[in-house]
């Protein structure tokens, strides 16, 4: 069973890397390419809609991980998993902290209502992702080591 829960957990993971992987160098570049307006309403629909879903990947994640940590607390791998564990909590921290703020009021911006330094605005939410998403990677690489 602790075998279904180790590779179910780091798929979990493995997925939710590649998503925000994905939004880092794919999504937000296409959105940033676009003409006029399109690349803000693109971005903002995309705030509303991960942001309904990657809280819950985020906990869900950090939880499953959890009760890796607890079920296997006897084997070897244990301290990768907790430091995956740490890692996880820094990304939801990082989350909270500095990544949400911009994006609730990212997502409730148009072209008639967007500050003026939008641009800058998302940009720094650019940057504050390209660390989070540097910080899950390095939780997932930890979960894949565990599970040899």
């Amino acid at each position: 069973m602790l075998n279904a829960l180790e590779v179910f957990t780091t798929v979990v993971v493995g997925l939710m890397v590649g998503v925000e992987f994905s939004v880092a160098f794919v999504i937000n570049r296409i959105l940033d390419a676009l003409p006029d307006d399109s690349g803000q309403l693109g971005r903002a629909h995309g705030g509303r809609m991960l942001g309904a879903v990657m809280p819950v990947w985020y906990i869900g994640s950090l939880v499953l991980v959890g009760i890796w940590a607890i079920a296997g607390w006897h084997h070897d791998s244990a301290g990768l998993v907790v430091t995956a564990g740490a890692l996880l909590i820094l990304s939801v921290i990082m989350s909270i902290l500095l990544l949400v703020p911009i994006n609730n009021q990212g997502k409730t911006w148009t072209p008639e209502n967007r500050p003026a330094d939008w641009k800058e605005q998302m940009n720094r939410w650019d940057r504050y992702h390209y660390v989070r998403v540097a910080v899950i990677i390095a939780a997932f690489a930890l979960l894949v080591t565990a599970l040899t």
